[in-house]
């Protein structure tokens, strides 16, 4: 029978499933491979052609792991809570668990038919309160720790306490607030136990405090800074406003240099080792304090050149820093207040990109420079965060153009402060060369003295010192919205308390509509009667976005344990996940995140690794091809009736109209769809080439509103899974992006037939023989053995699929139908194609293809023993000749001589000489 790939697939699937097929155990002999994917967020608009790219690299690589001796982790499951289903059920006021449930089946079923060998015993919804119920628990953990600069690692937060009650807080070592206190052990033992657990949230690992935040007013919550584009939030396009609240926050900072320096242990890709290394921002450099004049207050700034302090002409405070208002005077007030409204209006990306726009307001107060003693103003500008460093920055305008363009437009000194520097009326020169003028105490000094003498001199002065610091800051961890874990928090006289481990899941309560209360809390203030114990008040921010995809790759190690977020045991087989794919958009959120929980984690002593994963691979992405119709305009530029084709529209006036690309077939319209899809057109004049409407072409973005979203369910029905496989990796390397094009499909699927007529004769009968194979058929086999080998080692996917045709080609033309060459031929294709594989596999009289072996490459198999050796007669060329490689001069010239066609082109005459090079060449001279 001809190749029938929708009962075959629709066969395997159910087999693999009624089997278990890709359950993995956790007490296997077998060595341990984890293969993850970056679990979907479930759409409503389910799986375009784009989205299984990743999907299907990983699954070959587990398939190709399982037939080399691996005991396979390969699960799935969905990043479920979310803010799109928040959104909709605030349209629609259906329950967000609902539509995400519906979106899963759909995604689901999408999956299934793609032939995934995924372990859906361990399937996690991060929305699920069996789930949800270990992200809360890992809070609470977090809760509870502290982090020990001492020890490096984070600790319980009852080993805090007891260095309270033995020594009080001066030899603790901690990652910690500001405004931490000074204190004896006699102090705490006095403090009441709500001085301590405000003093102890300054220590937590996870600890709520007042923060500048992205507030996004439409749609009730706060946003992280990636959510927001050009002071607009990214769903929705609403104004977003910078705002002060109290919110939750992760004290990621901790593990800074930990994060920084675990990027060189692990196998990622450069750039996104570098977006981290960016993100996380070491730099070293020194504190410095500047007394605020007639005042007390001294304000603390870090510089990286403090070599340049004697060139500061003025002190800089972001707009949001807590003091602005005590030090601005009477007569500033309105202008810093407006400044601060202005402010309000940008995030902070844009704050920070934007390196052209010079503004500012003068607080009209003074700071005392602590080197020179002198007065410089105190302005505030929105080219620095509250976040970043001490929100603080000191002005040196000879050194930093940014500084130079300030001073410029507010007519502030300038001062040169190295003898090297030049045109510094034009611009700043931040050379390091030279020697130091103009700078009191370290003129004539080098850059490396320099520094060194200031460091020293500060800290012997106790007016600064010398500091590393970190661009990175302590992560949000709350948004007002309901669609999200709630967080495991009560509060009694205003303070934080945990409920109790016996108590989790806090699950979410039931509302009567999605959005915030009339008086602005959270939506979960809706809830009824929701209280802890009927009295406290529970926290009704929910978790972020990033909460539930922080741990999850150890769930799937355990996913139905009651007792425990994973079993250790589960832990110590499978470690850490060998091969991560997914995409690069995740750089700063999920993968930076992950990386903290999983380390802190680690210093509890819960997993067994300090990084997460070992090898992370970024898909590119899979961009649309849009097609188009041209319609004709008027002279007043009005559509007309009229649709030209492409290649006519030089004699007309036309607009292009993107065109659904799923009514389009090698860039020809289907004219009686297109008329159904847009009724407008209904009636319309086609004007055709060749009888054909040629459509034009674009790459762009897949999306539905370009009509260029390709669904694989049509392709699926159309050619087949394992077409769509083979196809989605031929299309390019897994690692860049490309156009989809649907044009060159059929290519594949006839592969796949021209594969299957291996195995059958003339009557579509499966045909096989025993016969033993021929060099050819082995050296045919074993090339391909090697180069998938190879290929999959090193993620060349769609070198592979070129490969494959090959073979077949070179298989078909030597007629092979041999059960030795096939039957190894399909353990090496099935990664790829495994519906036909498992197919094929049974028909040879197997079971079950997921327990074979990859075949053994043979090299003596590629070895040459035959040269087809160019036969010249007085230096022309004649004709090509086979013979063995083993052969020696005497031998050779003997079996030349011996041909009949070399006899007729000597036609009776004798040879001279005949020179023979082994391997090269043979000459006959008459």
């Amino acid at each position: 029978m001809d190749y029938q790939f929708a009962a075959i697939e629709q066969k395997w699937q159910k087999y693999w499933a009624d089997h278990q097929s890709f359950k993995a155990e956790a007490n296997s002999d077998k060595p341990k491979y984890y293969v993850l994917d970056m679990f979907p967020y479930p759409s409503g608009a389910g799986l375009h052609v784009g989205h299984p790219l990743g999907y299907i690299a990983s699954d070959i690589f587990a398939r190709y792991k399982r037939l080399k001796g691996f005991n396979v982790l390969h699960p799935m499951g969905y990043d479920s809570f979310g803010l799109p289903a928040e959104q909709y059920a605030i349209q629609t006021g259906q329950h967000p668990a609902v539509t995400t449930e519906t979106n899963i089946n759909t995604y689901r079923r999408q999956l299934d038919q793609i032939g995934f060998s995924f372990d859906w015993s361990r399937e996690v919804r991060t929305s699920e309160p069996s789930y949800y119920k270990w992200t809360q628990w890992i809070f609470m953990q977090l809760f509870n720790s502290w982090y020990n600069l001492e020890t490096d690692k984070a600790e319980s937060i009852s080993t805090l306490i007891e260095k309270f009650n033995a020594a009080g807080s001066a030899d603790v070592k901690a990652a910690c607030d500001e405004d931490t206190k000074t204190f004896l052990p006699s102090d705490w033992a006095n403090f009441s136990e709500e001085e301590k657990q405000e003093e102890l949230l300054k220590y937590r690992l996870t600890y709520l405090k007042e923060s500048t935040v992205n507030w996004c007013p439409a749609l009730g919550t706060v946003l992280a800074n990636d959510e927001v584009k050009d002071g607009f939030s990214e769903r929705g396009g609403y104004p977003v406003e910078q705002k002060k609240m109290m919110q939750w926050s992760m004290r990621i900072t901790a593990y800074a240099e930990r994060l920084l320096q675990g990027l060189d242990t692990i196998d990622w890709p450069e750039p996104m080792k570098e977006m981290q290394r960016n993100w996380i921002g070491k730099s070293s450099g020194a504190s410095v304090k500047f007394k605020v004049e007639n005042s007390d207050l001294q304000i603390e700034v870090f510089t990286t050149r403090v070599d340049t302090i004697f060139g500061v002409s003025y002190l800089v405070l972001a707009p949001e820093h807590e003091w602005v208002a005590q030090l601005t005077t009477p007569e500033q007030k309105t202008e810093i207040e407006d400044y601060i409204a202005q402010t309000k209006k940008k995030s902070e990306l844009d704050r920070m990109a934007d390196a052209k726009t010079v503004s500012g307001a003068f607080t009209g107060t003074y700071v005392i420079n602590p080197v020179s003693g002198e007065c410089v103003p105190l302005w505030i500008a929105d080219y620095v965060l509250a976040g970043y460093g001490t929100g603080a920055v000191m002005g040196v305008p000879s050194g930093d153009q940014r500084d130079w363009l300030f001073a410029t437009h507010f007519n502030l000194p300038i001062v040169q402060i190295l003898d090297s520097q030049k045109d510094i009326d034009v611009q700043a020169d931040p050379t390091k060369e030279g020697k130091y003028i103009n700078s009191g105490f370290i003129n004539g000094m080098s850059y490396k003295e320099a520094v060194a003498f200031l460091n020293q001199w500060l800290e012997d002065q106790g007016v600064g010192k010398a500091k590393i610091n970190y661009r990175q800051r302590d992560a949000i961890f709350g948004r007002q919205r309901y669609w999200g874990e709630p967080i495991p928090v009560y509060f009694k006289d205003g303070l934080p308390y945990l409920l109790k481990e016996e108590e989790l899941p806090l699950l979410l309560p039931e509302i009567d509509k999605y959005l915030p209360t009339e008086t602005g809390e959270p939506p979960l203030g809706r809830a009824e009667d929701w209280k802890y114990e009927g009295k406290y008040e529970y926290e009704l921010s929910t978790m972020p976005g990033w909460a539930g995809s922080s741990w999850y790759w150890y769930r799937y190690m355990d996913a139905q344990n009651d007792h425990a977020f994973a079993d250790q045991k589960a832990i110590d087989y499978w470690k850490d996940v060998d091969l991560y794919i997914g995409g690069s958009e995740h750089a700063t959120g999920h993968l930076l995140y992950s990386r903290f929980w999983n380390k802190f984690l680690k210093d509890l002593g819960f997993a067994k690794e300090e990084e997460p994963f070992k090898k992370l691979i970024n898909q590119g992405m899979i961009q649309g091809r849009s097609n188009f119709v041209y319609r004709v305009v008027d002279e007043e530029g009005r559509g007309t009736n009229k649709l030209v084709s492409y290649n006519l529209r030089k004699d007309y006036k036309t607009i292009a109209l993107h065109v659904d690309v799923n009514i389009v077939e090698n860039d020809v319209l289907n004219i009686e769809k297109f008329k159904v899809w847009r009724d407008e057109f209904a009636n319309a004049e086609f004007v055709l080439e060749n009888g054909k409407y040629i459509c034009g072409v674009e790459v762009e973005k897949m999306s539905k509103s370009k009509f260029n979203v390709v669904n694989p369910d049509v392709l699926i029905a159309q050619y087949g899974a394992d077409t769509l496989r083979m196809y989605e990796m031929f299309l390019g390397p897994l690692e860049q992006s490309k156009p989809w094009n649907t044009n060159g499909i059929e290519g594949v699927f006839k592969f796949l037939r021209k594969f299957w007529r291996l195995f059958h004769n003339e009557a579509w009968e499966f045909t096989v023989s025993d016969e033993a194979p021929s060099k050819a058929e082995l050296k045919s086999l074993h090339k391909i053995i090697k180069k998938v080998q190879e290929d999959i080692e090193r993620f060349s996917f769609n070198t592979s699929v070129s490969s494959f045709m090959i073979a077949v080609n070179e298989l078909t033309d030597l007629k092979c139908n041999k059960r030795a060459i096939l039957q190894d031929l399909v353990v090496v294709l099935a990664p790829y194609a495994p519906h036909i594989c498992e197919e094929l596999w049974s028909l040879l009289g197997n079971k079950d293809l997921s327990t074979a072996q990859y075949p053994i490459f043979n090299p003596e198999y590629l070895v040459e023993d035959e040269f087809a050796y160019p036969i010249s007669i007085n230096g022309k060329m004649k004709m090509n000749l086979n013979l063995s490689l083993t052969l020696e001069a005497k031998e050779a010239e003997e079996a030349v001589l011996a041909n009949e066609q070399v006899q007729g082109f000597l036609n009776g005459a004798s040879p001279k000489k005949i020179i023979f090079v082994k391997g090269k060449i043979v000459n006959i001279v008459i």
